[in-house]
């Protein structure tokens, strides 16, 4: 996280630890939900579910400010190039997504949900299954 604003490293060390943070334009909270989300002037720019998926959107603003912010997360990589941003390497258009999932299986930033053996396996029962085999 070097290289950040103290307030954007503090606030992403509260979102992270599910605690509430509140610095100039820049607000932490946590929801009834277990989920944190910090917020920009008032608008959300990230969610850290309770079970540990961390969502992240620029909220319309495409601004240094918000990109200091969503930069000092975790799996979070903003680069802009032509007026184009990209995340982790990746033309990204600033609408929620998800960067980090705990489980291998769940959708990931940048690549398709990975399938198990049993996930394999029944998949081929169920086209068996409906070829009347």
């Amino acid at each position: 996280m070097s290289g950040y604003s103290k307030i954007s490293k503090d606030a992403a060390r509260a979102l992270m630890a599910h605690k509430n943070f509140r610095r100039s334009n820049t607000k932490v909270i946590v929801g009834g939900d277990g989920a944190a989300y910090m917020k920009l002037f008032g608008n959300t720019i990230v969610c850290h579910e309770a079970d540990g998926r961390l969502k992240i959107s620029s909220a319309g603003y495409r601004t240094m400010t918000t990109k200091c912010r969503l930069n000092a997360l975790p799996h979070v990589s903003i680069q802009q190039r032509k007026f184009v941003w990209y995340l982790n390497d990746e033309p990204w258009d600033g609408d929620w997504d998800m960067v980090y999932n705990p489980d291998p299986r769940g959708k990931q930033w940048g690549r398709a949900p990975q399938k198990t053996d049993d996930t394999v396996e029944e998949s081929i029962v169920d086209i068996k299954s409906s070829n009347g085999e």
